[in-house]
């Protein structure tokens, strides 16, 4: 069956990870793609680079939250997957606003949008980060939600949007709630580029805390296979976790990096916690797994060394974005440098 799926932040990391899985070799036929993006400083077209002049895809430079031009592209679709929001939690600490209106704002109008027209499927992607640290256990989709930052606290209220535009119009309202991705393409101030960036360049790799902080890791690659399962053979109104099986502290991935890249462990600096730091996230992926048959196909290890030597080989696409951001640990990383030796050129990893 033929579908028209407008994609929201489709410039951005997953966005961009979902748009190729769907119009690659692999994709599903017939399928029809259009990504609205800001291009703010995450969002880059080079990550769509491969499908210019693609005659299923089209790119509009747009905001989520300019309702007449929302409207106009959901009378025109079938589905929307709704990648697009503010995501830096560090950011949301520093200032919400950006947040707040992009993230809670921007998918009320979404949703808006599709009820009017009568779009097809609404998919919301969400995170773990909404059912807050968990001292033990994994959270279930039922559980509930505890969010600590700005960051997550908006993307729980976009979550109850969605969900409340289910229960009282009917719209078919489908959450996904992810655990930390990585791979090829994510922007330098996320926690893997970050420190893989930092190797590369001879720069210390900054470490909040005393690095204990529990995350549990997903390859974009597999969570963008999840979202389509949940596209096409979800339930309307249902949430779905969608996890990758494999937790590490902070310090353990650092470890894991420093070890791939042949650095020392000297290169480690620990820098002031961030506030309110959540101390563990973990999510159960059992639900997904039974009713769609979702289970993570990428191997963590062989993963994490292709995402290294993807950096390393693509240091053209990153440096530009590298810049450092207010109140980030790459900034603390670079007041250290400043007062150290300088940053040296592009070593091999």
């Amino acid at each position: 069956m033929t579908s028209r799926i407008l994609v929201t932040g489709g410039a951005g990391f997953i966005g961009s990870a979902y748009v190729r899985a769907l119009l690659g070799p692999s994709g599903p036929p017939g399928v029809t793609v259009t990504v609205l993006d800001k291009l703010t400083y995450a969002g880059s077209l080079a990550r769509l680079d491969q499908f210019a002049g693609h005659p299923r895809f089209a790119f509009v430079r747009g905001d989520i939250c300019d309702a007449p031009a929302v409207r106009r592209l959901a009378a025109g679709h079938d589905d929307i997957v709704h990648f697009a929001a503010e995501s830096h939690v560090d950011r949301s600490i520093e200032d919400a606003s950006d947040f707040t209106r992009t993230n809670v704002l921007g998918t009320q109008l979404l949703l808006d949008a599709a009820l009017r027209h009568g779009v097809r499927r609404f998919v919301h992607i969400s995170t773990d980060e909404v059912y807050g640290s968990l001292p033990q256990g994994a959270a279930r989709e039922q559980d509930p939600l505890r969010p600590s930052s700005p960051y997550a606290a908006s993307k729980a209220a976009a979550d109850l949007m969605a969900l409340a535009q289910h229960h009282t119009h009917g719209l078919d309202v489908r959450v996904t709630r992810c655990s930390n991705n990585f791979g090829p393409f994510q922007h330098p101030e996320k926690a893997v580029p970050r420190f893989v960036t930092a190797l590369l360049t001879g720069a210390r790799l900054p470490l909040y805390g005393d690095g204990s902080q529990v995350r549990d890791w997903l390859h974009v690659d597999d969570h963008v296979r999840a979202v389509e399962l949940v596209r096409t053979a979800g339930r309307p109104g249902e949430i779905y976790n969608i996890g990758g099986g494999t937790s590490l502290t902070n310090r353990d991935l650092v470890g894991r990096l420093v070890r791939l890249c042949g650095a020392d462990a000297d290169r480690i600096t620990h820098v002031q916690d961030r506030p309110g730091h959540d101390r563990r996230y973990a999510v159960d992926h059992g639900k997904i797994s039974a009713e769609l048959g979702y289970r993570p196909h990428r191997d963590f290890e062989e993963a994490l060394a292709a995402t290294v030597a993807w950096y390393r080989d693509h240091a053209s696409w990153w440096r530009p974005l590298a810049a450092d951001g207010p109140g980030t640990p790459a900034r603390a990383a670079g007041r250290v440098r400043r007062r150290g030796r300088p940053t040296p050129r592009l070593r091999g990893c």
